[in-house]
């Protein structure tokens, strides 16, 4: 049965107990949370172990638990080698659950955009440019000193077009119109998680949103990474970190 008490937390700074997970909603951001951050978007991989976690998890919270991410749905569901477990992807834009994927159409502007930031890309070596369903991302980690050229072209491809201009660890992502809090609150809106307390863990300013929306639904976020202005009420270090705190979790109910 879930518990439907305020969470209160100490502000962004404190690691969060084992215990906010009792009775609650668990949904969880995927880069930089659950699987370190690459040189190459697509050079991720989920190892069996974590696979193997949030299966528990799942069986743990009676099935409240979601992956919130800014890829594709159905490349999430890809990773996670098939694993039955609901997605809302594309920064909420998506949703998928009991097998099908429920999205929008695809903006006509994204592919002028793409286009243009393909060009971009190929006059600084270095940068690479991420497609997803509903967006299209210009990470320059492999070129910092691009920044401000990279942002200006987003800003004005984002003008242009009336796509939304999302800013990023080191990326700048033009899509459709979405956040991760209003995909948390669609959430807890649908069984299971309706009658619980939302937790959000992520790491970027694109998780913001979601930690904002679980304070106002009366749970909490969890910050992963250094200490910074969050709408987070708890924080924990890095991705070895979450996995560590998620598993004592798990084992808890074991």
């Amino acid at each position: 049965m879930a518990e439907t008490s305020e969470i209160e937390a100490p502000g962004v700074g404190a690691p969060p107990p084992a215990g906010l997970l009792n009775g609650a909603s668990l949904f969880l951001d995927f880069d930089g949370t659950l699987v370190d951050i690459v040189a190459r978007p697509d050079a991720v991989r989920v190892d069996a172990a974590l696979i193997d976690l949030i299966a528990a998890l799942s069986h743990r919270l009676d099935g409240r638990l979601a992956i919130v991410s800014g890829r594709g749905a159905a490349e999430v569901h890809r990773l996670f080698g098939g694993a039955d477990v609901v997605i809302s992807g594309s920064h909420g834009a998506e949703l998928r659950r009991d097998g099908v994927i429920d999205a929008p159409a695809r903006p006509v502007a994204l592919d002028a955009a793409m286009a243009r930031m393909q060009a971009f890309a190929s006059a600084h070596p270095g940068v690479l440019v991420e497609a997803k369903p509903l967006g299209v991302g210009l990470h320059y980690r492999g070129a910092p000193q691009a920044e401000a050229a990279a942002r200006d072209l987003a800003e004005q491809l984002a003008q242009a077009s009336g796509l939304t201009l999302q800013a990023g660890k080191m990326v700048f992502e033009l899509r459709a119109p979405g956040d991760k809090g209003s995909a948390i609150s669609a959430l807890m809106a649908m069984p299971p998680f309706a009658g619980s307390l939302p937790v959000f863990v992520g790491d970027d300013l694109t998780d913001e949103p979601g930690f904002a929306m679980a304070q106002a639904m009366g749970g909490a976020g969890v910050l992963v990474g250094p200490a910074r202005a969050s709408a987070a009420g708890w924080r924990l270090d890095d991705v070895a970190a979450v996995r560590e705190w998620l598993t004592r979790f798990g084992k808890e109910g074991e």
